[in-house]
């Protein structure tokens, strides 16, 4: 699976990167949501955090707060989003996994509120027996 994080994993194309370690590559998003947005991806091919092992998810997730808690210390952001798009449905764009690190300020404006729906009656119940009988 050869994507541009592949490249960037093997140094061939250029990346600012914040933070490296065996698993993990942490680089600054070259089309920021806000200064500061990174990009954490394991460096196993993997396509997204649905397939990645535990193992992975958690090293991706321990780097996204190291990435996080250095924002609010450097960038003086009063939030930080972790947002990981699983599949193109979800939005998706490079299909290597990713978590976005995002600083966050107030009145930035930079997401609007998601839609919420109600369940219609019954249907919360079916569901959760559904997930926990498959979980």
């Amino acid at each position: 699976m050869e994507t541009i994080f592949s490249k960037i994993i093997a140094k061939e194309i250029p990346a600012d990167i914040v933070y490296e370690d065996d698993q993990i590559l942490a680089f600054l998003d070259i089309k920021p949501v806000n200064p500061g947005h990174t990009l954490v991806i394991p460096k196993e091919p993997v396509i997204d955090g649905v397939e990645a092992s535990e193992e992975t998810m958690a090293a991706v997730m321990r780097v996204a707060q190291k990435v996080a808690r250095a924002q609010k210390k450097t960038l003086g952001c009063t939030g930080v989003n972790y947002i990981m798009n699983n599949g193109e449905d979800a939005g998706q764009e490079v299909f290597h996994a990713h978590m976005h690190v995002i600083p966050r300020y107030k009145d930035d404006n930079t997401f609007s509120s998601p839609n919420h729906n109600d369940y219609k009656e019954g249907e919360v119940t079916e569901i959760a027996d559904k997930l926990r009988d498959t979980i």
